[in-house]
């Protein structure tokens, strides 16, 4: 028995969905960090006391911080996927860029945009 050289059209097409919707609760979460960096919730320390008021912005300051850390690496994850899509369109998804050969099916599911086997992901740890 020869080994696949790559996915079938109808394999691509069940990743597709899986990716889409990924991509759709990812891009959700995105959009939400980013409304939070960018304080469009209206929430502000103008009401408080003035006692609490430096305190309050520090804590605003550093969740601020964490979800703009989150939504950069949340950004990064949207830009993976879509370059998954990309290569179901050019029909090499799914091929291990070290090897040429198939990543598993399992792994793909687990993370529908690697680009290496488990094997060679952790020979270069």
């Amino acid at each position: 028995m020869t080994d696949k050289l790559r996915y079938s059209d109808e394999e691509l097409e069940e990743f597709r969905q899986l990716i889409l919707s990924k991509l759709k609760t990812a891009t959700e979460l995105y959009e939400s960090l980013r409304a939070s960096v960018m304080n469009n919730d209206g929430n502000d320390t103008a009401d408080t006391s003035p006692t609490f008021k430096v305190l309050e912005e520090g804590a605003n300051t550093l969740e601020r911080e964490a979800n703009a850390r989150l939504a950069e690496r949340q950004l990064q994850f949207i830009n993976h996927l879509q370059a998954a899509l990309k290569r179901i369109d050019n029909k090499s998804y799914g091929i291990c860029r070290a090897t040429g050969r198939l990543i598993p099916k399992e792994r793909l599911r687990a993370v529908p945009h690697a680009t290496l086997c488990v094997e060679e992901k952790n020979n270069r740890r």
